[in-house]
């Protein structure tokens, strides 16, 4: 059965959101799926935004029918608004964050480890399981609003960090089809969707606000990530074409670092009125934290703001304590906190307090949005010129709702240009649901035709190769790093890597290493590297695997070449080729502990 519908779906680190448009329209016209998910125990409502959070119910909420679109599913979570809302009463049955967790390759996201920190007595779940629960729900909504077009069998494209490697990508991937999503669903970068968005809304407009030359910085900021990507604007056969020159790197800074940091100065507030708030009372803090900053950052905004909490203590339960909170004291404490200005030539501070850190996720040092955006511009620069001067900016997300934030980081960045400052893109309205709507946009113009930003993958690819030679008591030999697949290569092509013959090991477990790079442009594959500065090349996850032997090899080391691929739908695959052609390996970059993630053909 042909598709009739493109999906487009926005699995958000703290919210998600689904699109869609017919395939057999006249012209691209983009929806926002509304979601029903439960909003109170027995309330169900029907909003366009998923909030990214599962609670994990208890025994006797299941058996009590406390969640009957829960019990009606037969699951023991809940995911959306309520699980949300619960994250203020019960944070240890709560996850959150899951996407996030899906990039930090420190830990094994396959294992039940969310809620993090979370008592033993709690059952856990893993990343991976988590956005599966997620994307599960939206295909429920999908199924329960268009029933005569199974997901299955649409056009699905679904949306990842610009700034997540392969191997995020994979479990990105795996999580979808685990959900039911159809194997041919494309993973599209979320700022390229957020641009594909714009252009949706602008149709015809959008080629007189970009010209030959200019350089596009998008600039998205959601709830848990900041996610960085220039594009270039050039001319082809007399036709203006987009091509992605670039991504930051993984920022888990955002909207939830502003509501802490919010948090943290009413929680003294409330101290200077004899409250101290227990643990329980802080993170119930938090969360209305978010509903100030929303309210006393938008354009209507009143002067001031109350927040309350619940009571803890033996003459305060069922009652509410609250504090009074300035629309400038919270103006003051983000833009300056998160937004400061500063100069192209700052970076951001990355220091350690303790030689010891808690194993969890790795959130930047330093919140200064503006530094690490100048770390990006210089990178991505030029030694003799400079760091990139963005000629445009695209905002995305929904920090951005706030006048004060985009104007602030206008002013900084303008503070920068040489010669002119950047033009924010005008038209841009939808922050929240605009990763969705560019999704479906996207594969839209894919199937019916339509502009396409161009680029191939963001990121260099490399394997380890361990050098020959004596070895030395309790010295491992060196490793170099062998480029496979170069920043730019196109999806849908296949290279032979040059290089001298690389021993592979078969037979017998073995430990494979992977690194990447979102700086080495010059890299071309068969380049080998004996060293690299430190932040140009960082290591991605290892696969453990033993490859199958042929009874005719004579040992465990077989001399192989490479040939790398990159399929259509975005998959990395690193073939080993043997002398005799028939011999090849293949290692697919999944994050699987198993020798299933690699396989002869």
């Amino acid at each position: 059965m042909s598709a009739k519908y493109v999906i487009g779906i926005d699995l958000g680190t703290t919210n998600s959101a689904l699109a869609y448009a017919a395939l057999d329209a006249d012209k691209q016209d983009v929806q926002v799926l509304p979601i029903p998910q439960l909003v109170a125990a027995g309330t169900v409502e029907a909003r366009t935004l998923l909030p990214s959070f599962l609670y994990l119910a208890q025994e006797h909420e299941v058996k009590a029918r406390s969640f009957d679109l829960l019990k009606a599913r037969g699951r023991d979570f809940v995911a959306g608004e309520l699980a949300r809302r619960q994250a203020a009463e019960m944070p240890d049955r709560t996850v959150g964050a899951a996407k996030s967790w899906l990039g930090h390759s420190k830990v094994d996201r396959h294992e039940p480890i969310l809620p993090w920190n979370a008592p033993a007595e709690v059952p856990k779940i893993s990343p991976v399981t988590a956005s599966q629960r997620y994307l599960e729900h939206l295909a429920a909504a999908w199924h329960a609003a268009v029933p005569d077009a199974p997901i299955d069998e649409q056009h699905v494209v679904l949306t990842v960090p610009a700034s997540f490697d392969a191997s995020a990508r994979e479990l990105t991937r795996e999580a979808a089809l685990a959900a039911g999503l159809p194997q041919s669903l494309v993973l599209l970068e979320e700022p390229q969707a957020a641009l594909y968005a714009w252009l949706a809304d602008e149709g015809n407009r959008w080629r007189k606000q970009l010209k030959v030359g200019d350089t596009l910085l998008v600039c998205d900021i959601g709830g848990g990530t900041t996610d960085l990507t220039l594009i270039g604007v050039a001319e082809d056969a007399g036709e203006l074409v987009l091509r992605r020159i670039a991504v930051g790197n993984h920022l888990l800074i955002g909207g939830d670092n502003m509501d802490l940091a919010l948090a943290y100065r009413v929680a003294e507030l409330f101290a200077e009125k004899g409250t101290k708030l227990d643990p329980w009372q802080s993170i119930s803090l938090w969360h209305s934290c978010r509903t100030a900053k929303e309210t006393l950052l938008a354009a209507d905004a009143p002067k001031k703001h109350s927040i309350a909490v619940l009571g803890r203590g033996s003459k305060l339960i069922g009652k509410t304590v609250s504090v009074e909170i300035d629309r400038d004291l919270v103006t003051d404490l983000l833009v300056d906190g998160f937004f400061p200005k500063c100069d192209v030539t700052d970076r951001p501070v990355r220091r350690r307090t303790s030689g010891f850190q808690e194993i969890g996720l790795p959130f930047e040092s330093d919140t200064a949005i503006t530094r690490h955006i100048a770390e990006f511009l210089a990178q991505h620069g030029d030694p003799k010129t400079g760091p990139i001067q963005p000629t445009l900016m695209l905002f995305n997300g929904g920090v951005f709702k706030a006048d004060s934030l985009r104007i602030r980081l206008v002013e900084t960045l303008a503070g920068w240009s040489k010669k002119s400052p950047p033009r924010p893109l005008a038209g841009t309205t939808d922050l929240e649901h605009a990763v969705a709507r560019g999704a479906a946009a996207y594969g839209w113009s894919k199937e019916r035709g339509g502009v396409r930003i161009r680029g191939g993958t963001a990121r260099s690819y490399y394997v380890g190769i361990e050098t020959s030679g004596l070895a030395i008591p309790g010295a491992p030999r060196p490793l170099r790093a062998l480029c496979v697949v170069p920043i730019g290569m196109e999806e849908g092509t296949a290279i032979d890597v040059p290089s001298q013959e690389i021993g592979l090991v078969v037979g017998e477990p073995a430990h494979f290493r992977f690194f990447s790079s979102s700086v080495r442009k010059q890299d071309k594959p068969g380049n080998l590297l004996s060293s690299w500065s430190e932040g140009d090349v960082a290591e991605t996850d290892s696969l453990e695997a033993t490859l199958p032997q042929e009874e005719s090899l004579p040992d465990s080391y077989v001399p192989v070449h490479f040939q790398s691929k990159l399929t259509e739908l975005g998959v990395f695959e690193l073939w080993c080729v043997g002398p005799q052609k028939k011999q090849r390996w293949k290692l697919e970059f999944s994050v699987r502990e198993d020798a299933d993630a690699a396989r002869e053909s």
